[in-house]
């Protein structure tokens, strides 16, 4: 494994090198942070043609990063170009392939793996762009495309060789941190592909978050995620339970959480999550549909490996439940709904 700990200074790219107006650096819904300090990293020497498709929760975020760093951005989204964006020069695109033939590199920050497949390789798709750019003298287009989605391992090998088969890198770049993450450019980034192409992009994924390592070949960066959330999942359905039996057996759970904080339990999950449980706060950073997903990509990739993951499986089914009852577009820390309501207790009323 290889852990980034360079500079941005890095970057080198055959795009323009000339460098638009750019917000000051750093973003938060377009404005700038840290205005009077040196910023988290430094900005890259030379100003890179990008492109960014999926402006959700957490794409228009990460978005802004690069583009306050001052790099030109376009971008192509099924909703609204955000106003924070377009103020800050973003250029917006009629479709995934008028931005691959405008951009260098190309991030993909997509729901699944279907999604994925229409951007790249539909009518108006990423490849139908990248076959309409000239090759250079060895052939190659010499672009990059970057899926920052969390998608099918499989399928993403199989993506990765036929954006290859065009004269191009591909990454698979999927990420862990929620929306808060996005916005902190605080980022864990699990990455896939050769290591050519991730040493040109990584200044870019520092721009974005702060713990960047690439697992191995194309495909492995989506293995390691699917792993994340396994480990997730099941975190959080430990931290339901604890609270929920807390809440029950008559302790207040906010103190019972307090305590745990101190000890061995302590965790990320039960610090944010279970924090969310008590206040009822349960607006979405991440999706219980979207973890859904990563789930079933976990279950689907054991029974092919031959693989039990029966804890997996049981977070999996609470999952379900949620979304049974209409609550699929809460934050996953919602989970915690399906244990109070097979417990006829709620860990605190809402």
């Amino acid at each position: 494994m290889r852990t980034s700990t360079a500079s941005a200074t890095r970057v080198t790219s055959a795009a323009s090198t000339s460098r638009p107006t750019a917000p000051r650096r750093g973003w938060a819904g377009g404005r700038s942070w840290r205005s009077e300090q040196e910023p988290r990293q430094a900005m890259t020497t030379t100003s890179l043609k990008l492109g960014f498709i999926g402006l959700g929760i957490m794409g228009a975020p990460m978005a802004g990063h690069l583009r306050a760093a001052g790099h030109e951005l376009f971008v192509h989204t099924r909703s609204k170009v955000s106003a924070a964006l377009a103020e800050a020069g973003a250029v917006s695109c009629g479709s995934a392939t008028e931005v691959a033939q405008c951009a260098d590199i190309v991030f993909l920050m997509l729901p699944d793996t279907p999604d994925v497949e229409a951007v790249l390789f539909g009518e108006q798709g990423v490849a139908a762009g990248l076959t309409k750019c000239d090759r250079g003298p060895d052939g190659r287009v010499g672009k990059t495309v970057v899926d920052m989605s969390s998608i099918s391992p499989i399928e993403t090998k199989a993506f990765a060789q036929k954006i290859n088969a065009l004269g191009c890198d591909y990454l698979d770049a999927p990420v862990s941190g929620g929306e808060v993450g996005a916005k902190a450019a605080s980022l864990t980034i699990m990455v896939g592909g050769p290591e050519a192409a991730f040493e040109r992009v990584r200044p870019l994924f520092e721009l974005m978050g702060k713990n960047i390592t690439l697992v191995g070949g194309n495909g492995d960066g989506q293995t390691c995620k699917v792993a994340n959330q396994i480990i997730v999942a099941l975190n959080i359905a430990a931290v339901g339970e604890a609270l929920v039996f807390a809440s029950k057996a008559g302790a207040d759970p906010a103190k019972v959480r307090a305590a745990l904080m101190g000890g061995f339990a302590a965790s990320r999950i039960l610090e944010v999550h279970g924090e969310r449980m008590i206040k009822r706060s349960f607006a979405p950073g991440f999706r219980i549909g979207l973890h859904q997903k990563d789930l079933n990509l976990a279950l689907a990739g054991a029974r092919a490996l031959g693989v039990a993951l029966p804890q997996t499986a049981g977070a999996a089914q609470l999952m379900n439940a949620c979304a049974a009852n209409g609550e699929g577009q809460l934050d996953h820390s919602a989970l915690v709904r399906a244990l109070e309501l097979m417990a006829n207790h709620k860990v605190m009323p809402d």
